[in-house]
């Protein structure tokens, strides 16, 4: 998963405001839930499924082979950032798939747009399957409008190598790891201990653990907190230790940051749980000397962590079969069997806990090759991953952070107030677009 700016913004998709109000495991078979209004089809029937994801049709043949009333067409439609208005228009135009793969800070806008299913009566049965927070990402005023496919829970990757030859100790902390940096800096000053996070998914995740939450929903209302605490909080840290000169202050996955990784010059990557394959990717020869932990807290004894990535699988309004494709993610996403499929043929990190459960004894990351508990470690995480909502334009604020940010590091000005110009420009839009925001 590359770190990308994309236009998916609720404003270029011409979406108008709509009320978001509320409107066990599974093995490869067709019996599963049913909501109390929709019959299943009295024949064989076929579901159109679109998504991205990695040797997913893969998967799709082992539920074809065991489940011939109920088979599977997958369509590898377009990537995560161009699937959003090729579903908008297909549905529009009538000839939209059954079911469909969304990142999580996508679906509201999807959700908004008429594309999105309520599904809630149809998955209720198999809630349990995921943690608290996996399910909330995909819950709108109590509405459940998709299954969690895969989780992006934030974890610390650093060079394990490297902290024995500098002396470093994982850092449990926000503070030690500020400390750290500024040693470890001042030793050697080509080496920084990290980055400055300039990308809104990175930012987010960071708010998110210290306890905040970019937006909230009550029924047809919206509550922006962008340029209040937590997130102006968060902000001062970053900004106050790059002062210092002890942090690389450039984009993540440029060739330059790529570089450094790879020279061991760059020390530490706060990212989501799939991280360990794009540093590989970037800095093949640092395999096997690198490892994973817990971000460090805002707070001494905390456990949380923030998201970062991860997508959701929903029924469109229009499919005439949504029965059926409630059985089918039920397998695919919630049971243990289906989600090991995912992690160990997709390789993705499922949602599911029993999918990261069963990774325990899987072949952890080349890139750790010698953490042999990574799998554990990044269950444990992902248990205590903070619940968040997502609103209906999560580029445009993205994008508006990027830019904002980088103008006041470029200029000397606060990150904090560049955050509260933020707030402005996404209350701006989110009201031009009809929707009704708490002032």
């Amino acid at each position: 998963m590359k770190i990308t700016r994309t236009t998916a913004a609720l404003a270029s998709l011409g979406i108008a405001a709509l009320t978001l109000a509320g409107c066990s495991s599974a093995g490869a078979s067709t019996e599963g839930s049913t909501s109390d209004t929709e019959t299943a089809a009295s024949g064989p029937v076929t579901l159109d499924y679109w998504g991205w994801a990695p040797n997913m049709q893969k998967v799709v043949d082992i539920w074809n082979k065991a489940n011939p009333s109920i088979q599977v067409k997958y369509t590898e439609a377009a990537g995560a950032s161009d699937l959003p208005p090729k579903l908008l228009s297909a549905e529009r135009a009538g000839n939209g798939p059954d079911v469909a793969q969304a990142e999580y800070q996508k679906l509201p806008s999807l959700v908004v747009g008429g594309v999105v299913k309520d599904i809630t009566d149809n998955v209720k049965s198999f809630k349990s399957e995921f943690t608290d927070s996996s399910w909330a990402s995909t819950t709108l005023n109590g509405a459940v409008y998709a299954v969690p496919q895969d989780a992006g829970p934030m974890m610390m990757f650093y060079r394990a190598d490297l902290f024995a030859k500098y002396g470093l100790d994982e850092p449990k902390t926000w503070a030690d790891f500020a400390t750290a940096a500024e040693k470890i800096h001042a030793a050697d000053p080509s080496v920084y201990l990290g980055t400055l996070p300039q990308d809104g998914g990175t930012f987010t995740g960071l708010v998110q653990q210290a306890g905040g939450n970019w937006w909230t929903a009550d029924g047809d209302k919206w509550k922006v907190s962008i340029g209040t605490s937590p997130s102006t909080d968060v902000a001062d840290y970053w900004q106050k230790l790059a002062k210092t000169g002890a942090l690389y202050t450039q984009p993540f996955l440029t060739p330059e940051w790529n570089k450094l990784v790879a020279d061991g010059k760059i020390l530490t990557w706060s990212a989501g749980v799939w991280a360990p394959g794009v540093i590989e990717s970037v800095a093949p020869d640092t395999a096997g000397k690198w490892a994973a932990a817990p971000l460090p807290q805002w707070k001494s004894g905390d456990v949380n962590t923030g998201f970062m990535g991860g997508s959701a699988v929903f029924i469109t309004k229009s499919s005439k079969h949504p029965v059926e494709s409630a059985k089918f993610l039920e397998w695919l996403n919630g049971s243990k069997e289906g989600s090991g499929y995912l992690a160990s043929i997709s390789n993705i990190y499922p949602a599911s806990i029993a999918g990261q459960a069963g990774l325990a004894s899987a072949s952890v990351p080349t890139l750790m090759s010698a953490q042999t508990d990574f799998y554990s470690i990044a269950a444990e995480v992902s248990a205590h991953t903070a619940k968040v909502t997502w609103g209906p334009n999560v580029q445009t604020a993205f994008d508006a952070f990027s830019d904002k940010l980088q103008a006041a590091q470029t200029g000397g000005t606060s990150f904090s107030d560049a955050l509260k110009t933020v707030q402005d420009l996404t209350v701006a839009d989110l009201e031009k677009n009809g929707f009704t925001v708490e002032r």
